[in-house]
């Protein structure tokens, strides 16, 4: 007969039960036993309601982070061109997100990569959400489609930098050597994963340095969304939020460093949204359409041409 067992926890925190039965019972068709090695993983936290308030705000930030994608993508067609948006940041962009996705699905999907976190980490909290894997892979779509709107739009003679390529290059490369290292057996398939974060950590660091010093030079945000730096601003907050909540609750402050990417991710994207909105409201907020200098000066060529050309009324 069956019978139903009650596991009380006298403290927060979580831990897994290997659940066996010597019952001399029938055997499944594909010849195990139907309970036999049975990991059950139990979680005791601080609060039910903060639970489900942290999935309302793990939601929150995805769709505040997903939708900042958006306003610059509509900027772009808006203008018909994407000049005073750098390309050194999409082409970053492109690489972190790609890394990201990488990091979020094996560590969510993946049984294999969740026991060797588990390992290291014990009985803690898997800290990649559903949002986190969806809102990687959104990303990696809506940047692609705005470096599209590059090749058919106005981007004057902007071009990636010699920089930026070899970042990247250099970023790649050591994702597939340590690729081959996690083949021949050196490292688990967890920490291979772990190096992408690390890359997405990276490139979080410098991607919005020459969007920022392009403003900077033009004098400008004209072209850069301040949109997209406002949603951004609200994802980072609402993120570091969900991480703090989440180690709180299940009294698991590891967790933390066990997605240290997705900490770092919303902290710095956080301090260079304010350092965007500066510019845009305080430093620049006075500024128009760019026109570049040289742009002007050949205006200026022809108006005096013309004006040269121009018969002279008799006196």
């Amino acid at each position: 007969m069956p019978q139903i067992v009650f596991v009380y926890g006298n403290e927060v925190g979580s831990t897994h039960i290997n659940v066996t039965d010597g019952r001399n019972v029938s055997l499944l068709p594909d010849g195990t036993h139907p309970i036999a090695n049975k990991e059950v993983q139990v979680r005791v936290v601080h609060s039910l309601t903060l639970q489900s308030i942290n999935v309302v705000i793990g939601w929150v930030y995805f769709l505040a982070w997903s939708i900042s994608f958006y306003p610059q993508t509509i900027e772009n067609f808006r203008r018909r061109s994407v000049v005073g948006l750098n390309f050194d940041f999409l082409c970053y962009n492109l690489t972190g997100f790609l890394a990201y996705s990488f990091f979020n699905v094996g560590l969510f999907y993946v049984k294999s990569v969740q026991d060797e976190y588990f390992a290291q980490y014990g009985g803690s909290v898997i800290p990649v959400q559903p949002n986190d894997v969806f809102f990687a892979l959104h990303a990696v779509v809506l940047t692609i489609v705005t470096i599209t709107q590059c090749f058919f739009f106005d981007r004057g003679d902007q071009r990636i930098s010699n920089i930026c390529k070899g970042l990247t290059s250099v970023a790649w490369l050591f994702a597939g050597i340590s690729l081959v290292v996690t083949l021949t057996g050196k490292i688990n398939w967890y920490t291979y994963l772990n190096f992408f974060s690390y890359i997405k950590l990276g490139i979080t660091l410098i991607k919005y340095i020459p969007q920022a010093v392009m403003n900077y030079r033009r004098q400008s945000t004209v072209g850069w969304s301040i949109g997209n730096v406002l949603l951004d601003f609200t994802g980072g907050s609402f993120s570091l939020i969900q991480m703090f909540f989440l180690a709180y609750n299940n009294n698991e402050w590891n967790s933390i460093f066990g997605d240290f990417t997705k900490f770092g991710l919303g902290f710095f994207s956080i301090l260079f949204d304010i350092l965007f909105m500066t510019q845009h409201y305080i430093l620049y907020r006075h500024s128009r359409e760019y026109t570049p200098i040289e742009d002007n000066e050949k205006q200026h060529d022809d108006h005096k041409d013309a004006n040269v050309n121009k018969p002279v009324s008799a006196i």
